[in-house]
């Protein structure tokens, strides 16, 4: 993404008004239904600025686009990942990720459920490390079928984030850019994708974004960035599943592989 770009998007995001965290409780959505649609950097501009009148933005120390660091874990076969690949339901991810804007740590428990619904659940650390204390291994395995003494570091990302919270708080939006993607022999970097995931407790029908998306004729594709980041590192794992959107990004995203 140019410096060019990236200043026309500050400028947009300058004119929406601001909500705080605290403010934004209520539209938490731990458990809740999501869509995700991903599409080329160029058609962001638009996007946000007919949200304006629906939307406002989160700010955190006068910042509106924040940082994020995470790493993902996985047992050493592998299981999450094939998991997400074969669409089983009742899939989990584990991950710790800093925010860089409250300078605070998680870790993270993602369920995708049978009903299709996810649900989050999260602890505080005090540092972002590779391994797991006590606390978050009594947590790992309260929260899912796995133990932490099973699990191993398998990508980290990089992204920057822009959340929106509808005026209405019925649903929250966050759009993700900027990605790059790390294992231990490799980097990439994906600096023209958007990832748009849209966050309801209920039915999301009426968000006035997921309706705007639909005008754009930007169909809702599920994007993983953890699996999406591990099949570009790593080609040799299965990703017959993942091809429409590997294809996506070789023909229509510039990236660095380091």
């Amino acid at each position: 993404m140019t410096n060019r770009t990236l200043e026309v998007i500050n400028k947009i995001l300058s004119d929406f008004l601001p909500v705080s965290l605290s403010q934004i409780e209520e539209v938490k959505l731990m458990n809740r239904i999501d869509r995700k649609y991903w599409f080329h950097v160029s058609g962001l501009n638009e996007i946000l600025i007919r949200a304006l009148s629906d939307y406002n933005i989160l700010e955190i120390n006068n910042q509106r686009l924040m940082d994020y660091e995470t790493t993902y874990f996985d047992t050493p076969d592998n299981l999450m990942y094939r998991f997400h690949h074969n669409r089983k339901l009742n899939r989990y991810k584990i991950r710790k990720r800093t925010y860089f804007s409250t300078n605070s740590n998680f870790l993270e428990i993602k369920l995708k459920n049978n009903k299709r619904r996810t649900i989050k659940e999260r602890i505080e650390t005090e540092v972002s490390e590779n391994y797991f204390s006590d606390n978050e291994s009594v947590f790992i395995a309260k929260t899912s079928p796995f133990e932490g003494k099973q699990l191993i570091p398998a990508i980290k990302n990089h992204f920057q984030r822009i959340t929106l919270v509808n005026k209405n708080k019925t649903d929250r939006c966050t759009i993700d850019i900027n990605l790059n993607f790390e294992n231990d022999s490799d980097v990439i970097k994906l600096e023209d994708l958007v990832i748009v995931e849209i966050k309801r407790g209920q039915n999301l029908k009426s968000s006035p974004l997921l309706n705007l998306l639909r005008e754009k004729r930007i169909r809702q594709r599920g994007l993983s960035k953890y699996c999406t980041g591990r099949a570009m590192l790593e080609p040799e794992l299965k990703q017959n599943a993942f091809k429409p959107r590997l294809r996506f990004i070789n023909k229509n995203i510039t990236f660095n592989n380091n």
